[in-house]
């Protein structure tokens, strides 16, 4: 099987940017016809249509929008490369590209991402998704770091490397009681059959918890499980029920007295992982988000 022609790739690149044949054509300083014949020997080579036609305007299929994620992958990297190597900056402003699990707390987000942000000359592109979803970004290099609550396995094949970024013991937090309720919360034994809202069964906080609570012999009783920490935030505020969560997720609300801390938990804690790729010529912003080691 003969190997993609990454100059036939450049010259689709150009069409899907320019939406428009004859502007590609005019920009790339070659004739329409042979921008057309190079486009569907491309095409021939994928197997795909790239575009298809409506009336005057061409618009990308689902393997042409594909393959223009790829291809902008590929130039941008190839620009990065030549920029890196000679030792100068692609702009004035440098991007750090940050995945962030949508299980992670925003309030942690924001206390790591900060003192980046207040530096002038640079900007941060965050992406959120699943895990799964964001390492496949980070290995085809579209992401710079992940940041998660799960330390990724190392695996020298992909590249990944987990580092430990923070720590923070969990609590149980709720409305404050009302005046002549307000006692300490007898924990474990006081959660027997008291509403409870969770993180989800597949995260390690959950995992943590049950196991406390299957060894005291108590069963409190599930309200809503959830793995966005945001909607878990809002539960806690909104229903005044038992929330466990890391106080960083809540810390406006416990600020702000909306929410108190009911128990601290010391047997359990929320790890904060950042994930990146083993790489010769590392993002330079990568040294100053991320703790030595």
């Amino acid at each position: 099987m003969a190997d993609l022609n990454y100059h036939h790739l450049r010259y689709f690149w150009a069409i899907a940017h320019e939406r428009n044949l004859t502007r590609a054509a005019q920009k790339l300083h070659v004739s329409q016809s042979a921008l057309s014949v190079q486009l569907r020997q491309l095409e021939a080579r994928l197997g795909h249509a790239l575009f298809e036609r409506r009336g005057r305007q061409l618009l990308l299929t689902e393997a042409g929008r594909i393959a223009l994620d790829h291809a902008d992958t590929i130039f941008r990297a190839g620009d990065e490369l030549l920029s890196t190597l000679h030792g100068r900056p692609m702009d004035e402003q440098p991007v750090l590209r940050v995945g962030s699990a949508a299980t992670l707390s925003r309030n942690f987000q924001m206390l790591l991402l900060k003192p980046l942000l207040a530096r002038p000359g640079v900007r941060v592109r965050l992406a959120s998704g699943s895990l799964r979803e964001l390492l496949v970004q980070l290995g085809a290099h579209t992401l710079d770091v992940v940041l998660c609550n799960d330390a990724v396995p190392r695996d020298k094949a992909a590249g990944w490397h987990s580092r430990l970024v923070a720590q923070q013991v969990v609590s149980l937090v709720s409305h404050k009681p009302r005046r002549g309720q307000h006692k300490p919360l007898d924990f474990p034994a006081g959660l027997q059959d008291q509403p409870l809202l969770l993180p989800g069964e597949h995260s390690s906080l959950r995992g943590a918890f049950d196991r406390l609570m299957a060894d005291a012999g108590v069963r409190p009783r599930v309200l809503a499980e959830v793995d966005d920490m945001a909607m878990l935030r809002l539960l806690a505020r909104e229903t005044g029920a038992l929330a466990l969560v890391p106080p960083v997720v809540v810390q406006d609300e416990l600020d702000a007295g909306t929410l108190v801390e009911r128990c601290r938990i010391p047997q359990i804690s929320e790890s904060f992982y950042a994930v990146t790729l083993e790489r010769r010529f590392p993002h330079p912003l990568l040294k100053d988000l991320l703790p030595a080691g």
